[in-house]
């Protein structure tokens, strides 16, 4: 057999079920490990982030896990619309998984004999310096994910020669690895959420982050300055902001932002408030604790004991 068998488990109820995109040994897998809340869960492979969001959306799942961003080709695109269309999804965790991959071949397969190589497309396009370099002339076979292209190796048309994999493929696959460590950069990192229904909120660490979703409100000059000054005024720190295709109104974008901060720290619930009044579309994900736990550093004047001075001076003023 060239994809190592494992027996099949039973199904568990939705509650003890984490979706993620499979199959075994995707780099999803590996953020599953770090999270605390799928210890002793049944972790459920699905073929898209698409499918793994409706699980919990419709209920099959407690949790899914899916990509958001990765450092050398940026942020998830499925992961982004899923999340801005899709209701009653909040982020509660987020785990950094480091990005390795290998050339994998069937056994007896060496370097000389690739031709075609099968690869998923983040992934090929993360290992473009070493393909160039090294196999110039090679064909490209999409694959559906990263292990997904393992398994094209045995598929009997034979499209694939080789395989761009993580490194841990040969626990799933009778493989050979004839390359080590492809990846253009060393340090490359994906991002990874954990997706649930769950509308209460981990507990502030000081190394929080917030996600939200806007849409302007409307086509004007300096209409996006407008939306940013919410957080430059309160002194806010955005980690992140990408803008996505509204594709029922062409010419129009959303934004998706992570934000330094915490939902109960009163300078982003004091943010949120003044977003809100200027945009009628503001999609709160979650606030939940850093992956890399640095602290978030806070000019004191818009600490929460700043912002209560501040109230008892107002409501001073009408006692």
């Amino acid at each position: 057999m060239s994809e190592i068998e494992t027996p099949p488990a039973a199904s568990p109820n939705a509650s003890e079920t984490v979706s993620f995109l499979g199959p075994a040994g995707t780099f999803t897998e590996a953020a599953l490990k770090l999270a605390p809340e799928a210890k002793g869960k049944h972790w459920k492979p699905v073929t898209n982030v698409l499918e793994a969001l409706m699980d919990v959306q419709q209920g099959r799942s407690f949790a899914a896990m899916v990509a958001i961003e990765n450092s050398v080709e940026g942020g998830v695109t499925a992961t982004q619309d899923a999340l801005a269309t899709m209701d009653g999804l909040r982020i509660f965790g987020e785990y950094v998984v480091p990005i390795r991959f290998v050339l994998a071949v069937r056994p007896g397969k060496s370097l000389r004999d690739i031709e075609t190589i099968a690869a998923h497309p983040v992934a090929y396009g993360q290992c473009r310096k070493f393909l160039h370099r090294t196999l110039p002339d090679h064909l490209y076979v999409q694959a559906s994910s990263n292990v997904a292209s393992a398994r094209q190796l045995f598929e009997e048309d034979g499209l694939a020669d080789a395989a761009i994999t993580p490194p841990t493929i040969q626990d799933h696959f009778d493989v050979e690895i004839v390359a080590e460590d492809i990846q253009d950069s060393s340090i490359a990192r994906t991002r990874f959420l954990l997706v649930t229904t769950r509308t209460d909120l981990p507990a502030r660490t000081g190394s929080d982050k917030t996600s939200i979703i806007v849409t302007l409100p409307e086509e004007r000059p300096g209409g996006l300055l407008s939306m940013l000054e919410q957080f430059a005024a309160r002194g806010i720190n955005l980690s992140m902001i990408t803008s996505r295709p509204i594709p029922e109104s062409p010419g129009r974008y959303r934004f998706v932002i992570d934000l330094d901060g915490h939902l109960e720290d009163a300078r982003v619930s004091d943010a949120l408030l003044g977003l809100r009044r200027y945009s009628p579309s503001v999609k709160f994900l979650g606030s939940y604790p850093r992956a890399v736990p640095s602290p978030v550093a806070v000019d004191p004047s818009y600490s929460d004991a700043h912002y209560a001075q501040a109230q008892d001076w107002l409501d001073g003023l009408v006692r």
